[in-house]
């Protein structure tokens, strides 16, 4: 609302209008405001959440620590998701598709999470919404981006990048090109998207379609579409896992956010797009200014949940980080970099899949049910002893707080690979 306030008044010349125009300062300024509300607003609604003894409910899994948590407040996501749109709703482009479909997805999966959550605290169901109930309304929101990438004018790529339009972006000294360049430039509806490993670092979904013609361009948009809905589904539910020690989804989502937010950025500015020689995306740049409210709104969540935690955040929180990470990935092309970049999210999701595979095959073929971990989702693991399974490392449980804190360097050390395998062909 600033940003836009200030276009309207800019025949005013009013002190520093001008930085507005640039996308570092508003995504500076975002996440500065993110972050102080969500440590100044967060202590008032964890003073809310207990006044309404909205605490947490805890099955004993026999894990140290754990019942001494029981209790502590929940729904935390409530400090995330407010510390997100206001500064968003203040310092970003509203008229951005980008932006729009940000908006739109952070409040649908916050909702979902929500509605997860209220069930759980306020009717007394421990299970909260089906499985079924969760997968239709993030498949629902996933399948609604899908067609605003296949059906949208706004959603264009710029493949490749003509040298006279990079000198005029350069000597003009601008972030993003304006409306009316973007218009003279030959942007294209394209189902590609960014791979590592290979030459121009594209992929594009059209070459798994196996038919040609009218038929192979409904084909190949129709697998783009489908793929756009298992990653957003898969991101909201292994945020959702991973949420399951203090501080562990809300560390690991901000460094994920981090490389989503520079990606943006990079690839919403024509200069260092012709640099990198990656995927030029007009407008995409503005997600750099939500990414950096994501950001800051968790560096400030952190200061409650961190071990040991006074707020959790909940399904409210964690189903909306997914959300937000698996849509961003998508709208910046950057979607087949998630097996890297959310690594942890993905091993989280794995070990439950390989977890319950392998406990019904061997119930089914020795009559009795074995392990490969000691318990899933995998943070779980190092945290128990005493089972017996395949993979019995290590031997005795690690604290909490170490745990959560190696999740955090090897989600680091797995962000700098993937800003890596940009330059990597």
């Amino acid at each position: 609302m600033i940003y836009h306030l200030l276009e309207a008044l800019k025949n005013l010349d009013i002190p520093g209008q001008g930085l507005f125009h640039y996308l570092s300062f508003r995504a500076i300024i975002s996440f500065t405001t993110a972050l102080l509300i969500s440590i100044f607003a967060g202590r008032r609604i964890i003073t809310w959440l207990q006044t309404k003894q909205i605490g947490e409910t805890i099955r004993d899994l026999g894990l140290e620590g754990q019942m001494q948590k029981k209790g502590t407040p929940t729904m935390g996501g409530i400090i995330i998701y407010i510390s997100i749109i206001v500064p968003v709703l203040l310092f970003a482009d509203l008229t951005n598709i980008y932006t729009i479909l940000l908006l739109v997805s952070t409040t649908w999966f916050f909702l979902i999470g929500f509605a997860d959550d209220y069930i759980k605290v306020f009717k007394k169901n421990k299970e909260g919404m089906s499985e079924k109930g969760k997968l239709m309304g993030q498949g629902l929101m996933a399948l609604a981006i899908g067609l605003a990438v296949c059906f949208s004018d706004q959603i264009v790529v710029r493949e490749d990048i003509p040298a006279e339009d990079t000198a005029v972006a350069i000597s003009e000294s601008v972030e993003n090109l304006n409306a009316a360049e973007m218009e003279s430039m030959d942007m294209v509806k394209s189902t590609k998207t960014t791979i590592p490993f290979v030459k121009s670092h594209e992929f594009d979904y059209k070459w798994l379609s196996p038919f040609k013609g009218a038929w192979g361009w409904y084909c190949k948009w129709a697998i783009y579409v489908l793929m756009i809905i298992l990653v957003i589904t898969a991101c909201s539910n292994g945020v959702n896992l991973t949420d399951g020690m203090d501080g562990l989804a809300a560390g690991t989502s901000a460094i994920v956010g981090v490389v989503l937010g520079i990606f943006a950025w990079l690839g919403g500015n024509i200069v260092n797009a012709d640099y990198l020689n990656i995927m030029y995306i007009p407008g995409s740049g503005e997600v750099a200014v939500f990414m950096a409210a994501l950001v800051g709104a968790l560096i400030g969540f952190l200061w409650y949940n961190t071990y040991p935690a006074q707020v959790f955040m909940g399904d409210t929180g964690s189903l909306m980080l997914g959300g937000i990470i698996g849509v961003t990935a998508v709208l910046i092309r950057k979607e087949l970099l998630i097996p890297v970049l959310c690594g942890i999210f993905f091993a989280e999701s794995v070990s439950v899949l390989m977890q319950r595979f392998y406990f019904k095959y061997t119930k089914k073929r020795y009559g009795e049910g074995r392990r490969i971990f000691k318990m899933a989702p995998l943070h779980h693991h190092y945290q128990k002893e005493g089972i017996p399974c395949l993979f019995n490392k290590p031997a005795k449980a690690l604290p909490e707080a170490k745990i959560v804190t190696r999740f955090w360097i090897v989600g680091m050390i797995l962000a700098v690979i993937t800003i890596a395998l940009l330059k990597v062909r």
